[in-house]
């Protein structure tokens, strides 16, 4: 194995910039002498636009422009596109317009009214004071349910979508058949991604051609839709992304200020910068979850899963987020009946818009909300069954024999072993020392809860990427990929792995990304597919490159392709010692003038998708008299196929944990009854710390994919998916001994206090 090769724990290549503050984010790179722009927000959630009366501000200092929705045209098409589902009866969704700048009404508190362009963000900030926006306001829809007052004329009762897929009659009937049955209510409470690094973007015009740097999470999709709603060609639009801290889905995404900053560099002919604020991003930033659900299974005599139900209405916000729609549908269905062996399902999904900021992916993106509802009944039924839940897991566990395993809801589990993985995390988490555990923690006076979730998850996203190799003149070799780092360790990552295939030095692999003229497509990065998808492009293009230099290769060794093979990086004349690698060859190919050597291109598509699978194991603390809840022990165990970098996929693995725990005891948007965040910086919104996690060990019981040559199944969002539940059960578990049924997150201390005291109320009565 070589040194840089895969599944080597290598040191990651771009930390050492990063950590010495050379990285090359937004706010690094934006022209310095660029505009500022700032929007103007609605400060009520729901009203109509009485009066909009920008001249005060059009005349202020350093002013030089302001957009209106009615200045937009016919410059700026003004919609934010979105994807439109079909709702059960084959009828399309509600589809209303999703407005760049609010027109005649606004929906939610900080939709964007109008926009100022000034030389500085001081002019910019006092130019929108001078903004006069009178509002007659309306009332609100804050409740997750059908009804209330009506957002959009396309959607009665405030429906957006009512979706289902499975066989309804199948699980009915199964139901009625059935020996036992139980039903589960739940709460996914909704959070906000806060990533490191808010949004942000400058755009620049040269006259005939726009470039819009933004931090995303990839550049071919806004490049194609800055082009539909300017009005150019595709090609007289080039996107980029530089360094970006953090994206958890939430930048995947086309934003207003996106083309707002791309429309004013176009028409003033100066360059644009925008740069959120953290509390205008918490105001802004496409939400994360916000599910109410109700699960019910269907048990037979032997305690076998013999069919589920699951009822979701999901809140959309005021308007589609461009794949709102998409998320609580397809991507939640794909994981639909989880490690389960179950004949039958049904699954029933209304959207509901009402007026907060627009809801679309957040880390994981669908797979997370419905693990953590199928687990959860897991649980619950085990406790209403009388049975042990790790039995009934294993009990109703698809089995070996039976993979690939085709779901009912369509799709295709390739292989796995969940029973291997389970007996894995058992041992790793001392399950069997846990009730020693649960008695010392008495002493102390706290209530000690164990937790377990079995989880899977589909990689989303293209199932192809391009990948091109170029031996560049200065002797490094340019690696461009299609997808997108937002921290990962990408830059490490696919050096090893062509590195691996190819044998050309890991230190000479130069890492290029997000740059629309550099690589024609590519699908970005989400849905845990970079690696995968990438890293099978990047062998792909890697053993077509090596094709063609053999013919190089034999003029070079002075033997006949049928005597040289390719191994370690090198060619080889077989049964002798004369070698030579692709370095020297690309250095003989330059002095030689064969210029077509030096490039290799190739666009690849794996055959399936791969399905990350794994447990987790949680212990938490609750103190009874205050209801603080803590994760004190947590353990993981993951089947990810193939570890490229154990070192990297840990990492991933820690921080999706801890994104979860945040979900599940700290995090939660609130808003009062008229619409209002409060929940906007993070004095109110409880982000989690380094104290509020313990260490994490990893561990990996891996089966590879036969779904992809590597055999990855991919890493970024398996720690969220599997942590909900895991802490929920586990606090459930703490607290069930005091008589307390029901948790919900976030089991922040307020709640967890009044659970335990309505308990005692309840024991007291009783």
């Amino acid at each position: 194995m070589m040194k840089f090769g895969v599944s080597q724990p290598v040191r990651r290549k771009e930390d050492q910039r990063f950590l010495t503050g050379h990285g090359r984010y937004i706010d690094d790179i934006a022209p310095r002498q660029a505009l500022r722009l700032v929007v103007v927000r609605s400060p009520v959630a729901h009203g109509v636009i009485r009066r909009l009366d920008v001249s005060a501000a059009r005349g202020a200092p350093g002013v030089h422009l302001v957009l209106t929705a009615a200045d937009l045209a016919p410059g700026l098409d003004n919609r934010i596109e979105f994807m439109v589902t079909q709702n059960r009866d084959g009828s399309k969704a509600a589809a209303p317009l999703h407005p760049i700048l609010a027109t005649d009404r606004v929906r939610y508190v900080g939709q964007p009214v109008a926009a100022i362009l000034a030389d500085s963000l001081s002019h910019a900030r006092d130019a929108a004071e001078l903004v006069e926006l009178k509002i007659d306001e309306l009332p609100v829809h804050m409740e997750l349910a059908p009804g209330g007052p009506a957002l959009h004329e396309e959607a009665p009762d405030n429906v957006c979508f009512d979706w289902a897929i499975g066989d309804e009659a199948a699980t009915e009937a199964a139901f009625a058949r059935a020996a036992h049955r139980v039903r589960l209510d739940l709460v996914d409470n909704r959070v906000i991604a806060n990533p490191m690094e808010p949004r942000g973007c400058f755009a620049e015009w040269d006259g005939s051609r726009l470039h819009l740097a933004f931090s995303g999470q990839g550049v071919w999709g806004l490049k194609a839709e800055l082009a539909r709603k300017m009005g150019l060609d595709e090609s007289a639009v080039r996107v980029t992304n530089p360094d970006v801290g953090g994206g958890f889905g939430m930048k995947a995404f086309a934003y207003p200020e996106y083309f707002l900053c791309a429309e004013a560099a176009r028409r003033l002919g100066r360059p644009v910068r925008w740069m959120a604020e953290r509390g205008e991003g918490m105001l802004s930033d496409y939400s994360g979850r916000d599910h109410v659900s109700v699960l019910e299974g269907a048990f037979d005599a032997d305690h076998r899963l013999i069919a589920l139900r699951y009822l979701n209405t999901v809140n959309l916000g005021a308007y589609c987020a461009p794949f709102g729609q998409g998320v609580p549908t397809f991507a939640a269905s794909r994981v639909l009946t989880s490690v389960y062996d179950v004949p039958t399902a049904f699954m029933h999904v209304k959207g509901i818009f009402t007026n907060t900021t627009p809801v679309d992916a957040y880390r994981g993106a669908g797979r997370p909300e419905t693990i953590y509802a199928v687990d959860r009944l897991m649980d619950h039924a085990a406790r209403e069954l009388g049975l042990d839940p790790i039995a009934l897991r294993r009990r109703n566990f698809i089995p070996r024999e039976k993979f690939p395993y085709k779901t009912v809801s369509g799709e295709t589990y390739d292989v796995g072993d969940f029973g291997r993985v389970l007996d894995r995390a058992l041992k790793e988490a001392d399950v069997a020392g846990f009730p020693a555990r649960r008695a010392e923690a008495a002493r102390r006076g706290r209530a000690r809860g164990i937790g377990i979730c079995y989880y899977i998850e589909s990689i989303l996203g293209a199932q192809n990427e391009t990948t091109r190799i170029e031996f560049a003149d200065d002797g490094m070799v340019n690696l461009y990929v299609g997808t997108q780092s937002n921290g990962q360790g990408h830059e490490t990552v696919f050096a090893q792995i062509l590195h691996q295939r190819s044998g050309i030095p890991f230190e000479k692999i130069r890492f290029v990304q997000g740059d629309s003229d550099l690589i024609a497509t590519g699908g970005g990065t989400g849905g845990s597919r970079s690696v995968t998808m990438q890293g099978n492009s990047i062998n792909a293009t890697a053993d077509l490159m090596v094709n063609r230099f053999m013919a190089l290769a034999e003029e070079e060794l002075e033997a006949a392709a049928a005597d040289i093979h390719f191994e370690d990086g090198v060619f080889r004349v077989k049964g002798t010692d004369r070698t030579c690698d692709l370095m020297t060859l690309a250095e003989r190919a330059r002095r030689e003038g064969r210029a077509e050597l030096l490039v290799t291109e190739h666009e690849n598509t794996v055959p399936g998708r791969s399905f990350p699978n794994g447990c987790h194991v949680a212990e938490v603390e609750v103190d009874p008299e205050t209801g603080q809840t803590r994760v004190v022990k947590y353990t993981v165990v993951d089947d990810f196929g193939v570890l490229i970098n154990p070192m990297l996929a840990e990492g991933q693995v820690h921080g999706g944990v801890v994104q979860g725990i945040g979900q599940a005891i700290t995090e939660h948007v609130v808003h009062d009854a008229d619409g209002q965040l409060l929940t906007a910086s993070f004095m109110d919104y409880a982000m989690p710390r380094a104290d509020d996690v313990p260490m994490i060990p990893f561990h990996a019981e891996l089966v590879p994919s036969t779904a992809n040559e590597i055999g990855m199944k991919g890493c970024g969002e398996a720690g969220t998916v599997g942590a909900l539940a895991a802490v929920t059960n586990a606090a459930l578990d703490a607290l069930w001994p005091l008589g307390v049924r029901r948790v919900d997150m976030p089991m922040t201390p307020l709640a967890m206090w009044q659970r335990i005291r309505a308990a005692e109320r309840q024991r007291a009565a009783e």
